[in-house]
């Protein structure tokens, strides 16, 4: 079953590649509970299908990076990256879109936490595994207030300029 807005996520572990240790955290991948990083919070979280792909690295990422600025000053406090990638994938990735203070890339490896989410989809046939659909959400203190799910080969309602416009 696909979260819904009004529902709580699901309890789950996501992975970050910390580049400075400090504050609890080691150099390189730390795992976290999505319940404990989500506690007071309101987060921007947004799912590609794959780092590196075409979609996801020319308009899917860029334009959250570009706009962070002016989704943190509607009260957001985090911006999220998920993707069903490793922490060394995300951190090449977010380092290539100079990222650093503006987006956190959380990595789903072994897509558990999107399955939990219901918004898993099947790409075996075309040699890519599970992956997430393309969605952004916004979540306050771990409840989804708003969700937007991509239908496939579609980039509308999940761009950085359609979730500010939510907020």
């Amino acid at each position: 079953m696909t979260i819904k807005v009004g529902d709580r996520l699901p309890e789950g572990t996501l992975t970050e590649y910390i580049e400075v240790e400090g504050q609890g955290c080691s150099l390189g991948p730390n795992a976290f509970k999505v319940s404990d990083l989500v506690k007071g919070k309101k987060i921007v979280i947004f799912a590609v299908p794959g780092a590196f792909t075409t979609t996801c690295s020319q308009k899917h990422l860029p334009g959250f990076v570009r706009l962070a600025d002016e989704i943190k000053a509607k009260g957001v406090d985090e911006i999220w990256c998920v993707s069903v990638n490793d922490a060394f994938v995300m951190r090449a990735w977010g380092k290539e879109h100079n990222v650093t203070g503006k987006i956190r890339m959380m990595a789903d490896g072994a897509a558990l936490w999107t399955k939990a989410l219901g918004l898993d989809m099947d790409m075996t046939e075309r040699g890519y595994g599970i992956r997430s659909k393309r969605y952004a959400a916004i979540v306050e203190d771990g409840v989804v207030k708003s969700l937007e799910v991509e239908a496939p080969g579609v980039f509308e309602v999940s761009s950085a300029e359609a979730v500010l416009s939510r907020l």
